[in-house]
């Protein structure tokens, strides 16, 4: 009978409201996933760069390889906060897609007949580029589309290394405010231990080991997070 229904009377709009409104749901839930693994990165990677900061305090003789060791955390740290910036920007449009939506449906039920929104189309356009929502959001246009909302197609999704291309220069300044609010100076307070011409580089401890294998776990995780 649903089905008859649909063919000569057209979609139910509730039904195609409903639909909506889970992939909105399920699109925020991703997002709020997402942010809270980027939270939990961010929380890391400052206890990385303390943890650096006070091997340089307790041992001069670190200090240049600390100091280095906390740049290459801090370079991540503007990484994930460009990141979570993103996503909390996404997740507010997405926000207000899932508002103008019920809207048009309420007018649609008032009036009879539904009004296309520009507004509506635009955001979701950027919206269905973002790699964390491609799959769901396209469902959602796709959905918007039979429900008459929008009446264009929405373009492919941004590969992650265009949306962070600018991530990869992360200037320098930023690295030096991370670092300020952080440790508040405290690292470049460490002193260092003059460098003899004829002395060999020392031989990397197992601690700055681990470092750099957490610093790829961490990577890896923000990858993830791209895909």
């Amino acid at each position: 009978m649903e089905t008859l229904k649909a063919v000569f009377f057209g979609p139910d709009p509730q039904v195609q409201m409903r639909k909506c409104n889970a992939l909105i749901r399920a699109n925020t839930r991703q997002l709020d996933r997402d942010l809270a693994q980027l939270k939990a990165l961010d929380s890391k990677t400052r206890q990385h760069i303390l943890n650096a900061s006070k091997r340089a305090q307790r041992n001069p003789s670190q200090a240049k390889q600390a100091i280095s060791e906390t740049k290459t955390f801090a370079r991540e740290l503007v990484r994930i906060r460009k990141q979570s910036t993103r996503l909390n920007t996404s997740r507010a449009q997405l926000q207000s897609v899932g508002m103008q939506v019920n809207e048009a449906f309420s007018v649609r039920k008032i009036q009879g007949s539904l009004q296309k929104s520009t507004a509506i189309m635009k955001d979701v356009n950027t919206l269905v580029r973002m790699p964390e929502l491609y799959s769901t959001m396209h469902q959602l246009s796709t959905e918007l589309i039979k429900a008459g909302i929008i009446d264009e197609i929405v373009e492919d999704a941004m590969p992650a290394n265009e949306l962070l291309e600018e991530e990869d220069e992360e200037a320098e300044e930023e690295v030096d405010k991370i670092l300020q609010e952080i440790l508040q100076g405290k690292l470049s307070q460490a002193p260092v231990k003059p460098e003899s011409p004829i002395e060999e580089a020392p031989v990397a401890e197992p601690e700055f080991e681990d470092q750099e294998a957490t610093l790829e776990q961490m990577r890896g995780r923000l990858e993830a997070l791209k895909s």
